[in-house]
């Protein structure tokens, strides 16, 4: 090769290195190519160890023992070095001082067993035996060590080792916890052995991040009094958390358990992070106190997971969380409302004897749950109303899983009132798109006045002349819009085509419709709201009749009823109205809007008919007889299906149906038998109207009611349709 060809290939060559590096540097993570470079490490000796222990390094405004990037071998075979370590570094934590010393295990690899719970100093519980060194703020840690335990009401922590040392009368051995006085380092720290910090107390922070422990871990019956942090660690086999009390935030955000993973009757005294760690196998958390939020966001339990007896004061945060095997939630107490949004739940959810307050409540929106392939159990009739959703759309067919699932349990309650909240969602969307800003053709003046600028208005304006928006995500894609306001005005505004006004009525009438029914019988899911109702139209229509036919006149010939036959009406009536009402207050969501509906049914017709009845006299013969027919060949419980209130003009029928007599007393049963054979077609006695000199008035009343009872009949049935469990399988099951 010629020598001024040289130059330029070594100049090529350079600069080919230097983009590599870039794009090595720039485009590449740095943990990707920084972890393939290995740590270079020093052996630790004891020469070594004690020039360090001499020379503390200066951390955060703290001494620590810098043991850092260090391989320090703690096995048998190594036997005189470990005792050695144990000792030289235990006699300096332990010294007396204004600061304790830390230790820095950052990056080193520990090979052999740790037992860190020997570095600690070994001193009782009790007040008056805690050893001088601690400083007031160090013994008031210990002391809220005691006061954690005594206040404490779970049997877990009462029965363990420190908490039942409390309640001997003499000090002794297992009296006595490790205390470890200064902060523990062990970020990127590889530990080979076990790792064993049992019954110890860390008056400081932990700071663990990216530690791998190969080997089992036993923390059980630990005090941690500062924050704790094992975010992204790998525990490669089992990890023993258990009856430990986190005093502080503790972080194990994305952190790996590999194996069984046991916190069984810890105490989180403040906020847990799990936030997207991974349990390979068995996780328990059974018996834990979490007084801060729990947050298991994006956890992925690839095994059982057990939270039976746990006490969550706080929130539940379980957004999009994956459950591939069962997950126990028996017997918990729940304080507030539980973020399950998202979330999938591939197999058994069980909630049974679950304990829910008034503010606590399942988020289930966008959950993924196939009703064929997992169970959600929970206690008959009380499992059903602690599930929520806050938008119909996206969670159709999550409430409909989930209806799907009680009603294969046979858990009919909880089944409709799924069924009920889903209508309530329903219900509002419909309210929305009819008295909502429908942004497709809402006039700028009206975007401006529902908080968008000028600017704004006029991009919306723009789009929705090329293609209407049918979903409020396509605001975010104006330039314009910026996240804020889309925050703020999206939810108040309507994203479909707009509606014509025949479109428009339709969808009134279903809403109306749907209304009533919500109202009058939780949309067929409750008998006792229906049964309240009916009650109700009873005693009143009851009432109503035994007045148009009682009271007629008082000139020139009184006709009006006696005294003993008004005090008895009425008091028949309170009583009626009384169980009537009391079956609607215990059972509607919103009994003073259902006794409005049902006022608006039943009042206003009948109130203006009685008005101009009153208004306009009567004066018509066979006037001092009832209005009123009985059936007299026969006196017994019937169900008339077919009957109309007004008797046919055949003679043969007249001579059948005899008038009612007002000379007895207990003449006023009979209008509630009218009143009932009307609404539910079921008396005692075929009572009808006469077919010779009747008012129109009267017999429009009648029908009236007639008329409404057709439809109450109707969903009567239905709503007994809804809730048998045999007949509801029979219909819905397929």
């Amino acid at each position: 090769m010629p020598n001024s060809q040289r130059p330029i290939r070594n100049i090529f060559l350079t600069s080919l290195l230097i983009s590599l590096y870039a794009f090595l540097v720039l485009f590449i993570p740095v943990p990707v190519w920084a972890a393939s470079t290995q740590l270079e490490r020093t052996t630790l000796t004891l020469e070594l160890l004690q020039e360090r222990l001499h020379n503390p390094a200066l951390r955060e405004g703290n001494l620590t023992v810098d043991l850092r990037q260090m391989v320090i071998d703690l096995r048998p075979e190594n036997a005189n070095f470990r005792d050695a370590f144990y000792q030289l570094l235990r006699k300096e934590l332990q010294k007396t001082g204004a600061k304790p010393l830390g230790l820095d295990l950052s990056y080193s690899l520990i090979q052999g067993d740790f037992i860190g719970s020997d570095l600690g100093l070994r001193t009782p519980l009790y007040a008056q035996a805690i050893a001088p060194i601690f400083t007031p703020t160090e013994q008031a840690q210990l002391e809220q060590l005691r006061l954690a335990c005594l206040q404490s009401l779970t049997v877990t922590l009462i029965n363990s080792k420190d908490c039942r040392s409390l309640l001997d009368t003499q000090s002794s051995a297992s009296s006595e916890v490790a205390v470890f006085r200064g902060a523990l380092t062990l970020e990127q720290t590889r530990f080979n052995g076990e790792v064993k910090f049992n019954n110890t107390f860390f008056l400081q922070s932990i700071d663990a991040k990216n530690a791998i422990f190969l080997q089992p871990i036993n923390w059980s019956e630990t005090r941690f009094s500062r924050p704790v942090n094992f975010a992204n660690c790998s525990f490669r086999q089992a990890s023993n958390f258990r009856g430990s009390v986190f005093f502080d935030k503790a972080s194990f955000k994305q952190t790996q358990f590999q194996e069984t993973t046991d916190f069984y009757g810890s105490l989180f005294a403040k906020n847990a992070n799990f936030n997207q760690a991974l349990f390979k196998q068995l996780a328990k958390f059974n018996h834990i106190q979490w007084q801060g939020n729990a947050n298991f966001s994006g956890v992925k339990f690839a095994n059982q997971v057990q939270f039976s007896k746990a006490n969550f004061n706080q929130s539940l945060l379980l957004k999009e969380a994956s459950f591939e095997q069962a997950t126990i939630f028996r017997e918990v107490f729940f304080n507030q409302p539980v973020d399950l949004q998202g979330a999938s739940i591939l197999n058994q959810a069980d909630f049974s004897d679950a304990l829910f307050s008034k503010t606590a409540f399942l988020n289930v929106s966008k959950l993924s749950f196939n009703s064929n392939q997992a169970k959600i159990l929970g206690n008959p009739g009380q499992i059903g109303k602690v599930f929520s959703v806050f938008r119909l759309q996206g969670n159709q067919n999550v409430l409909r899983n989930l209806v799907q699932n009680f009603r294969q349990q046979q858990q009919v309650t909880d089944a409709n009132q799924i069924e009920y909240t889903r209508q309530q969602l329903k219900l509002k969307e419909l309210t929305h798109d009819l008295f909502g800003i429908n942004i497709n053709n809402a006039p700028v003046t009206s975007l401006i006045k529902q908080g968008f600028s000028q600017t704004q208005a006029e991009a919306i304006a723009q789009y929705r002349i090329t293609q209407p928006f049918r979903n409020r995500n396509e605001l975010l894609t104006l330039a314009e819009i910026d996240l804020a306001t889309y925050n703020q005005l999206s939810d108040r505004l309507v994203f479909t085509e707009p509606l014509a006004i025949g479109g428009w009525l339709l969808e009134a009438w279903a809403c109306l419709a749907l209304s009533v029914l919500l109202l009058l019988s939780g949309y067929g899911t409750n008998f006792w709201l229906v049964f309240g109702v009916g009650g109700v139209a009873i005693a009143y229509f009851g009432v109503l009749f035994w007045l148009v036919d009682r009271y007629r006149r008082l000139h020139p010939v009184p006709i009006i009823p006696t005294y003993s036959e008004t005090v008895a009406i009425f008091i028949s009536f309170s009583c009626l109205t009384f169980l009537s009402l009391l079956a609607i207050f215990r059972n509607a969501a919103q009994p003073w809007l259902t006794l409005g509906c049902l006022a608006i049914i039943i009042v206003p017709i009948p109130l203006v008919l009685l008005i101009r009845l009153y208004k306009q006299g009567r004066y018509h013969d066979l006037m001092n007889v009832s209005y009123l027919t009985e059936d007299g060949t026969f006196r017994q419980l019937r169900l008339l299906i077919g009957r109309l209130p007004v008797i046919p003009r055949n003679q043969v029928f007249r001579e059948r149906y005899m008038s009612l007599l007002w000379d007895r007393r207990w003449n006023w049963l009979n209008y509630y038998d009218f009143s009932l054979n009307n609404l539910v077609r079921l008396g005692f006695n075929d009572i009808r109207l006469r077919d010779q000199h009747l008012p129109g008035i009267i017999s429009t009343l009648a029908w009236y009611q007639w008329s409404l009872g057709v439809l109450y009949i109707t969903l009567v049935l239905w709503t007994l349709s809804r809730t048998i469990p045999g007949l509801n399988l029979l219909i819905y099951l397929k």
